[in-house]
């Protein structure tokens, strides 16, 4: 088996009213979030983000388009999921990208990772992310678009 590396990268997509896009998980119904996945071999942050986002949701976008936040999110990897990963491997780094679509787009999603999608306000994306780091990264995106609530 080939493990999977604990880095990742964290995509969230948004028009500029910030209505966000959130994917439902195939592997676990009812968890929703934005686009996600694993480093491959040599690959930069950068090309992970771009590569993730065009597996999910089928948009072609240039490195130019996403915005590199600059900012690591660390964490435990959820238990359901630790046997993708080496032995004794238990936290994964996550790097934060957005990336700002001009309207809410027809998405084609990869059925294998995901079973529906839904653009919904900041405020109803955060609350609906399983991820802790997600929903804090879009409630972060909401303040730096309007300002403090």
């Amino acid at each position: 088996m080939t493990y999977k590396r604990p880095e990742s990268v964290l995509v969230v997509i948004h028009t500029p009213t910030l209505e966000i896009l959130l994917l439902e998980r195939a592997d676990h119904p009812g968890w929703w979030q934005s686009v996600t996945g694993s480093l491959e071999n040599d690959e930069t942050p950068g090309q992970a983000a771009q590569r993730e986002v065009q597996e999910e949701t089928g948009l072609m976008v240039s490195p130019a388009h996403l915005h590199d936040w600059q900012q690591i999110n660390r964490y435990k990897i959820y238990k359901e999921f630790l046997y993708r990963y080496a032995p004794g491997v238990t936290h994964n780094t996550e790097h934060v990208f957005s990336l700002q679509v001009p309207a809410t787009l027809k998405i084609i999603i990869a059925p294998q990772e995901h079973l529906h999608y839904c653009w919904m306000t900041a405020n109803e994306a955060a609350e609906r992310c399983f991820s802790p780091s997600n929903a804090a990264t879009i409630r972060q995106l909401q303040k730096t678009h309007f300002g403090p609530a």
